[in-house]
């Protein structure tokens, strides 16, 4: 059965999930790296990215790797695939990741600009959604067939999800960062009256990981 899930998904104790002022030379905003120093040197993360060996192993390595198991299908918003706003004058922009993504899937990117599907290397191909989050989110579901589809951020798409009470279960990476603004993933959400409880906390090497699920209607 597909479960509509987020993973591995950093943020400060503060809350924050991503700086503020994003750009070419902060694809996360300012500071927004720092919440992901957990991650980076972990094997998962240096094998995904073609790094070659090494990489530490132990709980934090564990999150990233299960993060990507059974996952058929991704959902990402408009600022994760890229800085470009309005319009698709052409189609120079092809993401952050360079010709081989690390997604290996189908990925619907939420946007309200009509741009021809995007076929990379490794199996993966963005697809551009134009009516909504909803419609992202069946046809998802549809290409997962039976995997899992994974919200893969930014903060404002796993906000409209959680809202919505479409997210099945949730892991958090919460980084020792202080960030003081930027986007704010908990701010205005009662994610209890939503359904949503903790049902698992594990210390890692350089986060708390803390698993969230939707455990009633």
């Amino acid at each position: 059965m597909t479960k509509v899930k987020v993973a591995a998904f950093s943020v400060s104790i503060d809350g924050f999930g991503a700086g503020p002022r994003q750009d070419l030379e902060n694809p996360l905003g300012l500071r927004g790296t720092e919440l992901h120093g957990w991650i980076f040197p972990t094997e998962a993360f240096q094998q995904m990215h073609g790094q070659g060996g090494g990489g530490t192993r132990g709980v934090d390595n564990e999150f990233a790797l299960r993060s990507f198991h059974n996952v058929g299908a991704w959902i990402l918003g408009r600022n994760m695939f890229g800085p470009v706003r309005g319009a698709w004058e052409d189609s120079s922009w092809r993401g952050w990741w360079g010709d081989n993504p690390p997604y290996h899937t189908p990925v619907f990117v939420l946007t309200h600009h009509r741009r021809a599907p995007l076929v990379m290397e490794g199996g993966t191909t963005f697809y551009f959604v134009t009516d909504g989050a909803e419609s992202a989110l069946e046809r998802a579901k549809d290409t997962a067939k039976g995997k899992d589809v994974r919200v893969g951020g930014g903060v404002s798409v796993v906000r409209q999800y959680l809202k919505a009470g479409q997210i099945d279960e949730m892991h958090l990476a919460v980084s020792p960062v202080l960030l003081g603004e930027g986007e704010n993933l908990f701010v205005g959400m009662d994610l209890a009256r939503l359904g949503y409880a903790p049902v698992k906390v594990m210390s890692g090497e350089n986060a708390t990981h803390v698993l969230i699920e939707r455990t009633r209607v």
